[in-house]
């Protein structure tokens, strides 16, 4: 009884994650959604399986495609769509858009469009941790082609070198915008964290929210008591293209057959019953953001300057 309750938990996060996503795609035409948007639908998974055993108080750092781990930290859907709609009740006063959603009061440190910029902050948030002698959690989030950035090298030495609580996880779609791993790199991921003397680990099955956050929730637990740097790859998919709401099979990188064979293991797409079950709830409290969203005020020329350093 109790697998099935967490099962339906996870299923029920991960398929308000996806109607979000599939609400900006139904409004990006109209203009209304007024920041470039890197979707994470087929990704789902490894968003909820993470945050599923992290504390408010275990910090974490995501990439500009944020919105699945906004939500599965705990972030506010309505100030998030208020954010997304350039709105002055959003987020970040309608000024950060999609790419640069945050969530202290959560947990949630903040994403970045810079590739790779977010893995330094968890590992100083890490050393912060050490220090005050915290049994806080640091996570880190990225995607493969963050790997290739000097500064995740870097981090990896720096963490393993003192020994700090952070947990790396690669959102492995093998794909940096259209590049294939094979194009990009001449090193194994997991095998280049365990050159650093970092438990690395990987999660093939990135689609089934249920092992992905066993498998966190074991290193989550583990990294309590030693205080010692992980690191988790997994692998998962991406539905859509790299920025925007559409398909992309025209450009050539991949074909639809790619994506197939993720859907057909895709909780949320072949658990029909459930997800019927669930979504008219789900929808009801997506309208009311839209709504909320719609009934914002714009910034205000007083607006410009503020927050600017």
């Amino acid at each position: 009884m109790v697998a099935i309750h967490r099962y339906t938990d996870l299923f029920r996060q991960a398929l308000r994650i996806r109607r979000v996503e599939e609400k900006i795609i139904a409004l990006y035409p109209q203009d209304k959604i007024q920041s470039p948007v890197h979707l994470s639908i087929g990704q789902e998974a490894v968003a909820v399986g993470v945050c599923d055993s992290l504390r408010r108080s275990d910090l974490l750092s995501t990439t500009y495609r944020g919105h699945a781990f906004y939500l599965a930290k705990g972030g506010d859907l309505n100030r998030m769509m208020a954010e997304l709609y350039g709105r002055a009740n959003g987020i970040s006063g309608g000024k950060a858009g999609s790419m640069h959603l945050a969530a202290p009061e959560v947990g949630l440190m903040g994403a970045s469009a810079v590739v790779a910029s977010g893995v330094p902050h968890a590992v100083g948030a890490a050393l912060a941790a050490r220090l005050r002698k915290s049994d806080q959690v640091n996570v880190t989030v990225f995607g493969d082609g963050a790997t290739e950035q000097g500064v995740y090298h870097e981090s990896l030495n720096f963490a393993a070198l003192q020994q700090l609580p952070v947990l790396f996880i690669c959102e492995n779609n093998e794909l940096a915008v259209h590049a294939k791993p094979a194009q990009r790199q001449a090193y194994a991921i997991l095998d280049h964290a365990r050159a650093y003397g970092i438990e690395a680990t990987h999660i093939d099955n990135g689609h089934d929210f249920v092992v992905v956050a066993d498998r966190v929730a074991a290193a989550v637990e583990t990294m309590r008591r030693d205080g010692r740097p992980r690191l988790l790859e997994i692998m998962t998919c991406r539905y859509r293209e790299h920025v925007g709401p559409g398909e992309d099979f025209a450009a050539g990188y991949r074909a639809r057959a790619d994506i197939e064979a993720w859907r057909q293991r895709d909780p949320l797409i072949t658990d029909r019953s459930l997800a019927e079950r669930l979504q008219p709830d789900i929808d009801a409290e997506i309208a009311a953001a839209v709504a909320f969203a719609e009934a914002g005020e714009w910034p205000g020329p007083a607006d410009l300057l503020s927050d600017v350093l």
